[in-house]
């Protein structure tokens, strides 16, 4: 529908799960990248009782994308409207609520309510938002759904979270620019075979790579990431190698007087399905988390190494 160049849409889905898990999930935004295939990363700008101040990065048609938003939480309607503060080009303004209605003890339905307006009204820039919406918003739906019937998130076995960390005689500054510069990595890294780096909106990047495992093959991926400059670099991969249904992480950069402790994280979910293709007929779970670690450890260990001796040499 539309009304004065406002658009309004709403999609819904019925989740086995109670409202007030469903309500829960919502409210914590901090676990959105896990639970939303398009959201990259979240942070808490502003935090009251029952108001919120957030800003996300997300992916939208391909593209990645930030904005700023309120939340206002209404746990006792069970209901969170939220509304852009700074949309991202197409998008001039953008609101709308999330409202979760019981059907029983144990089954809830989800309304998502979107509001929206193109920069200028324009016909082309509308169309883009609409495609947007109704695929994130259907991403994020079945997204919700899958994990809060699988009682919020993956079984504990196939949830992976570990870092490594080094400590640098060198300057924060220095250390982060040879994170940041991922497409100077090909000169710089013997385990990245290929790079490709774009950042077109600054501190907001795309990075497909192929990277060398230790037994010589290669895989491709790609990543979104966001920096912040001196401090840290927050990724979120959109194609994923085979073991893996979710990998996010961050590099973090702690400075002192006397140089930099240098940590890279890594948070993951197995990808069953994959186990017996990649390792053999008789691996399960546990192999795979252990391949994973060790596959992902090595090549965040041999950045950081070199990364080090990047910073410690300019000092």
């Amino acid at each position: 529908m539309s009304d004065r160049g406002t658009s309004r849409v709403e999609h819904t889905v019925e989740v086995d799960a109670p409202a007030s898990d469903i309500y829960r999930l919502l409210a914590e935004v901090e676990n959105w990248p896990r639970l939303f295939h398009p959201t990259v990363h979240v942070d808490h700008l502003e935090r009251g009782e029952q108001t919120e101040r957030i800003r996300i990065w997300a992916t939208a048609n391909g593209e990645a994308k930030s904005w700023t938003s309120r939340r206002q939480l209404r746990p006792e309607e069970l209901r969170i409207d939220f509304r852009q503060e700074v949309s991202a080009p197409p998008v001039a303004a953008m609101g709308g609520s999330w409202i979760i209605e019981p059907l029983s003890d144990t089954t809830c339905r989800i309304r998502l309510l979107h509001d929206y307006r193109a920069v200028d009204d324009d016909a082309e820039g509308l169309a883009w938002i609409d495609r947007a919406v109704d695929r994130n918003s259907r991403s994020e739906l079945a997204a919700l759904k899958v994990n809060a019937e699988l009682v919020v998130g993956a079984p504990d076995d196939l949830l992976l979270s570990f870092q490594d960390s080094v400590r640098i005689d060198g300057s924060a500054e220095d250390v982060y620019d040879f994170l940041d510069r991922a497409d100077l990595w090909t000169e710089r890294l013997p385990h990245v075979a290929e790079v490709e780096l774009t950042e077109d909106t600054p501190g907001l990047q795309r990075l497909t790579m192929e990277t060398r495992a230790k037994d010589g093959s290669t895989h491709t991926t790609s990543s979104v990431r966001v920096c912040f400059p001196r401090e840290r670099i927050v990724y979120k991969q959109t194609v994923l190698p085979a073991l893996m249904t979710l990998h996010t992480g961050y590099w973090l950069l702690e400075e002192d007087g006397d140089g930099v402790t240098a940590t890279s994280q890594h948070t993951v979910v197995i990808n069953v399905e994959n186990i017996a293709a990649v390792l053999g007929d008789r691996a399960g779970v546990a192999d795979a988390r252990q391949y994973v670690q060790g596959a992902l450890s090595t090549n965040s260990r041999a950045t950081l190494g070199y990364a080090k001796g990047y910073a410690e040499g300019r000092v």
